[in-house]
């Protein structure tokens, strides 16, 4: 495979023996390129607004800012890059912060190299992939949401096709309306959810 054809990866997290593992790992799996390294929040958003990658591994809990505020605002400057966390922490709080932030992934840091791969190549392709305790918590925070109106039958049905993946242009051609429909319902679903994004509102309805 091409250099131009590999998924750009960079690692963030303040001890440099994981970023070291990590880096290990990625140099040997074909199709992912290591671009960089960052060992606090604050050098993560500097380098990943220089180095450009398509998938960030964000560790959550570092000196200084911490994982979830810079997660917030790469995606605020940054918004193609997708960003996995990957941490020791599976605190309810915690995975919906970092999901409500813009995370496309949720990962402890005992994951196995084969799901660690397939979380960046999921990324890369704009899919969520959470592990079995980002999902559970995230289950049970949408359980215990007591702000949630009940969708209409089209916002349902577009939550569902959200959840598929489809983004709105393609959303509209499936159940055939028009572009600013489907926005339109879009905005209801995220108001009603009490969320302020698309991938949060995905991961509510998971």
């Amino acid at each position: 495979m091409s250099e131009q054809g590999k998924i750009r990866v960079m690692i963030v997290d303040d001890r440099a023996v994981v970023r070291s593992g990590l880096g290990a790992f990625i140099a040997t799996v074909p199709g992912l390129e290591l671009v960089g390294e960052a060992e606090s929040g604050e050098q993560a958003i500097v380098r990943a607004k220089s180095l450009r990658p398509q998938v960030i591994l964000m560790d959550l809990m570092m000196t200084g800012m911490d994982g979830v505020t810079a997660t917030r605002l790469i995606k605020e400057q940054n918004p193609s890059i997708q960003i996995i966390v990957l941490t020791s922490f599976q605190e309810d709080e915690l995975v919906r912060n970092a999901m409500n932030a813009g995370a496309i992934g949720y990962l402890m840091k005992n994951v196995t190299v084969h799901e660690l791969e397939a979380a960046i190549r999921a990324a890369q392709s704009g899919k969520m992939f959470l592990s079995p305790e980002a999902a559970q918590s995230l289950v049970r925070a949408a359980q215990q949401s007591a702000e949630t109106e009940t969708l209409t039958g089209r916002e349902r049905e577009i939550l569902k096709l959200m959840v598929e993946g489809l983004n709105n242009t393609e959303i509209a051609e499936r159940i055939v309306v028009s572009l600013s429909t489907v926005k339109y319902h879009v905005s209801n679903i995220l108001v009603k959810l009490g969320v302020d994004n698309r991938v949060a509102a995905v991961t509510t309805a998971i």
